[in-house]
């Protein structure tokens, strides 16, 4: 985590001018050289064609003899800026430095000199009290983000500042008016000043201060980091990168130290104590590492530089103490994937959440580089190991809770106790009788931004469950083995790698392949297996399974609705010439039918409308047409207005689509049920045909979620049935679903 950082620096301003007053760690390690292409493998067996055309030689023994020396050597592979020729002492100017008695770099005479004293006065190639200039800005840059690069190197921070009369206050914040709607910035400078005092929200003015004048001008805690190459990550990763730092290390710890320094003159004591401890070490000729450790026992803000900058390194989470006011600090752990172009693919965790409202469930701090799950009623709580001198439960009982305060802690301890990876928050809110939004949500998401719980997939209480193995781990599988032998001696429990082989095998079977089948076999075993399963999940070992379902249009399914379709016209199509005949042989009748006319023979309900309507028809001329001609005519007619008619019934019909590409007798999948078109959901509809009615109504009011995309647990949740119920419809509509198997 945070591999950039290179140091922390605790820089101070006073009337003898700037300094650091203390670092961690106490030899800071230059920043890695950047290279022009890959180094080659230490055991030099691949070096690529550059250096072996640069190096070559007849005699493959010279060359072997060239390349153990040279292997290590960078000079070929560093990459070098154009103005990098020139010595590091010319970028800044003389007369730029502080009257320190000091050359900024570091002479070189010095260093041989006195190494002792260099290692108190030099950083990064610079004297200390050169780079304290640099970090020391003027006051009107204090209150806000600070960050500087020199060369390779980038000091991030915020620096605060005392009143020009020397007393340390707090910045109230302007009382704005009317700030929002159009124009409220030119209202807002409009706003006559107040004889140099801010009125505060709530209309009163600060007066609190430190009680005398310190010698303190200004602090500035300081992040040093090596600069990535901009090359090596998407545009604005790297700006993204060390804004997400400052905002959640170097603002955060700034804003406590200022606030003790203007309440109780905090970081004043805290700086007295480590200079005149750095002056005894010094006139001592002691090393500076020996300095660092000691003034880790006299101050404060040392212990935290320390603890904090080792938390970072080690993606951990920072538990320090500034004047007994307890902080946790932390740095999302999937930050550094930003700066590698070659894991852009991994960089999922940006945009990882669904939708915009999963974003705002899990809140600004954890919607960016943690990779986590959608916050869903059907997922699950995996309480995490924890130290025990920072277990909540000690916390929550202490005395300290004040009595307003227990109705809340003992309902947070009621949740600890009642949270299980077999209940999911659902399951949770409903057992708690707490709402899921308000109550759930907020204490899921305090859990897991302390690392104190994870989101998981809800594990079947009798662990049938369908798991498989991570594609990769955090520790080697022998040390993973070691520590779940001593974990779990039990004869009973399959050695880890039995067991991961015995899981990623089941994977392959059709039936029987939740984890209760292939390795509990026995009811007996299964507490003790659910601490397995509990041991491989903290672990990231194991990767649940869950049953996706999607919707298959068959030939004979899309064969058998045409058929229908086209028997429902001939039907209407029958009925209607009927009944138009049934009502002209009544109107003949009322007046006397003069002559007979024989029927004529024609396939009126094998034609279509357009059909009937191309079929041509024959002139009438008025009192000499032949009888046939008289009744062909009629028929035509009558046949154009009974389609008509069907047409006007039927008119939903007009827009299924029928005729269209989608009209086909090739297999399909219908890829949102949900939104189906009207010609699916003909298809959708005639799967029911011969079904139970419950079993019909069941499906119908669950395909919408047969998308492939959902789950089954959200399928359970959402539609509220059970899953019994669930692998009741799947069992009856086996040919028209196709189902498998996917993370969620």
């Amino acid at each position: 985590m945070a591999e950039t950082l290179l140091a922390i620096l605790l820089v101070t301003s006073s009337a003898k001018g700037p300094n650091v007053v203390y670092r961690w760690p106490p030899s800071v390690e230059n920043p890695r050289p950047r290279l022009s292409r890959p180094r080659p493998p230490v055991d030099g067996l691949e070096l690529d064609n550059p250096w072996r055309a640069s190096h070559y030689s007849d005699n493959s023994n010279d060359l072997a003899t060239h390349i153990e020396g040279s292997v290590d050597d960078i000079d070929d592979y560093a990459w070098r800026r154009p103005t990098e020729s020139r010595d590091r002492s010319m970028s800044f100017s003389r007369s730029t430095i502080p009257a320190s008695g000091h050359d900024s770099p570091c002479n070189s005479e010095r260093r041989e000199i006195d190494p002792v004293a260099n290692e108190y006065q030099c950083l990064f190639d610079y004297t200390a009290q050169f780079l304290a200039g640099m970090l020391c800005p003027q006051r009107h840059l204090c209150h806000q983000k600070f960050e500087l690069v020199i060369d390779n190197l980038v000091f991030a921070g915020h620096p605060v500042c005392a009143e020009p009369d020397g007393m340390w206050r707090f910045k109230p914040e302007r009382y704005k008016p009317g700030s929002r709607g159009r124009g409220s910035r030119h209202r807002e400078s409009n706003l006559p000043e107040r004889n140099g005092s801010e009125v505060s929200l709530g209309g009163e003015t600060h007066s609190t201060a430190t009680p005398k004048s310190s010698w303190l001008h200004m602090f500035h805690l300081v992040l040093v980091f090596d600069l990535p190459d901009p090359s090596s990550s998407a545009s604005g990763n790297v700006a993204r990168y060390f804004d997400t730092i400052y905002e959640q290390i170097a603002f955060t710890v700034t804003a406590v130290l200022f606030q003790e320094q203007v309440l109780s003159n905090f970081v004043e004591l805290e700086c007295d104590a480590i200079g005149s401890l750095e002056t005894e070490y010094m006139v001592k000729g002691e090393r500076f590492s020996d300095f660092a450790s000691h003034a880790q026992r006299v101050s404060s803000i040392a212990t935290a530089m320390k603890i904090l900058y080792d938390a970072i390194k080690s993606s951990n989470m920072a538990h320090i103490t500034l004047n007994d006011l307890p902080l946790e600090l932390q740095l999302p752990p999937y930050l550094d994937h930003l700066l590698h172009s070659e894991e852009e693919f991994e960089l999922e965790f940006v945009g990882r959440l669904q939708n915009q409202t999963d974003s705002q469930l899990w809140g600004r701090e954890l919607s960016f580089g943690w990779r986590l799950p959608a916050l869903v009623p059907w997922k699950s709580l995996l309480l995490l190991d924890t130290d025990q001198e920072l277990d909540p439960y000690v916390n929550l009982r202490g005395s300290h809770v004040h009595a307003e305060e227990r109705s809340l802690a003992e309902g947070l301890i009621k949740f600890l106790e009642t949270a299980s990876v077999t209940l999911s928050l659902a399951d949770m809110a409903s057992l708690l009788d707490w709402d899921l939004h308000s109550q759930v949500y907020p204490t899921v998401r305090w859990l897991v931004h302390h690392r104190r719980a994870k989101i998981v997939d809800t594990v079947h209480n009798g662990l049938k469950t369908i798991f498989s193995i991570a594609p990769k781990f955090d520790k080697p599988l022998a040390t993973l083995a070691a520590e779940f032998k001593r974990d779990f001696p039990q004869p009973s429990i399959l050695p880890l790698p039995t067991l991961m082989a015995t899981i990623s095998n089941s994977n392959s079977k059709q039936a029987d392949n939740h984890f209760f089948a292939t390795v509990v076999q026995s009811k007996d075993l299964i507490s003790l297996y659910h601490e397995v399963v509990f041991w491989m999940l903290k672990r990231d070992l194991l990767i649940t399974l869950h049953l996706h379902v999607r919707v298959v249009t068959t030939a004979e399914l899309k064969v058998h609705v045409r058929q229908a379709h086209e028997r429902k016209l001939e039907r209407l199509a029958g009925h209607h010439l009927r009944g138009r005949r049934r009502s002209s042989r009544r109107g003949d009748h009322s007046v006397g039918d003069a002559h007979e006319y024989p029927r004529v023979s024609m396939p009126w309900l094998s034609l279509s409308p357009k059909t009937a309507r191309r079929y041509p028809r024959r002139s009438m001329d008025s009192g000499q047409s032949k009888p046939s001609d008289v009744s062909g005519s009629i028929l035509l007619e009558d046949a154009e207005d009974v389609f008509d008619e069907i047409s006007e019934e039927d008119s939903g019909e007009e827009n299924v689509g029928w005729g269209s590409s989608e009209d086909t007798l090739e297999p399909s999948m219908i890829s949102d049920p949900g939104t189906a078109s009207p010609l699916e959901r003909k298809w959708l509809a005639a799967m029911s045909e011969g079904k139970d009615e419950y079993i019909a109504r069941r499906f119908a009011l669950i395909n919408q979620y047969f998308d492939g995309k959902r789950t089954d647990d959200e399928i359970l949740y959402t539609a509220e049935i059970s899953r019994k119920q669930l692998r009741e419809v799947l069992h009856h509509y086996e040919e028209y679903l196709q189902t498998f198997l996917h993370p969620a």
